[in-house]
């Protein structure tokens, strides 16, 4: 079994977008300039007015399972399967203790769009610790904290303005324009040795 896993927010679907609705919903006008301007919502969690009503938007019912899709994450999700990867969708869930719902409804929402057929892990802290040849996640800092124990893993990161300045010579940045440079990095990762790393074998994949 060969694994990849791949990341639900920002990659399969479209959590910042959701957000950045309520948000404005909900905003001053004095606010609304700056809400629209934010390009990580991560950075607002650090702000405690913020992170109030960030918490209490993601409590709605349903704010979850409602999550619109993103096409360039399920592009990708296609190559992986195509090559013939098992698949799992690795997602980290907000604090249990302020939100639990909210990791019913991320299983609820997968279900929906896959049915039985998607493995799911649901962590609390980090990424780092789950194994797999592959990682396709947006967010910089799980994608290092995920390298610092891949050093043989590819990392597939579906573009977004927060993330432009981040690179490694792991991970291959996805803007819909490159799609055969990923599905052969893919495939390198896919038949590479136990030792090997996945670069070595890019000049024999077709």
């Amino acid at each position: 079994m060969v694994l990849a896993l791949i990341d639900m927010d920002g990659t399969l679907f479209n959590h910042d977008g959701a957000l950045r609705r309520d948000m404005l919903a909900i905003a001053s006008p004095q606010e609304k300039e700056f809400l629209k301007t934010i390009e990580n919502f991560h950075d607002l969690e650090d702000q405690e007015h913020y992170a109030k009503r960030i918490e209490l938007i993601r409590k709605q019912p349903g704010w979850w399972i409602n999550l619109e899709k993103l096409e360039a994450g399920f592009t990708i999700l296609n190559m992986i399967k195509e090559i013939g990867f098992c698949t799992k969708i690795l997602t980290k869930g907000p604090k249990p203790w302020k939100n639990p719902g909210a990791w019913a409804e991320k299983a609820i929402c997968i279900h929906k769009h896959f049915g039985d057929t998607m493995n799911i892990d649901i962590v609390g802290h980090n990424k780092s610790g789950t194994y797999g040849r592959v990682l396709v996640d947006d967010y910089p800092k799980y994608i290092s904290d995920w390298l610092k124990y891949r050093h043989r893993g590819l990392v597939i990161m579906p573009a977004h303005s927060y993330n432009a300045h981040f690179s490694h010579q792991n991970v291959i940045r996805y803007d819909g324009t490159n799609n055969e440079e990923v599905k052969n990095a893919l495939q390198a990762a896919f038949n590479r040795k136990h030792n090997q790393h996945w670069r070595e074998l890019m000049i024999n994949v077709h």
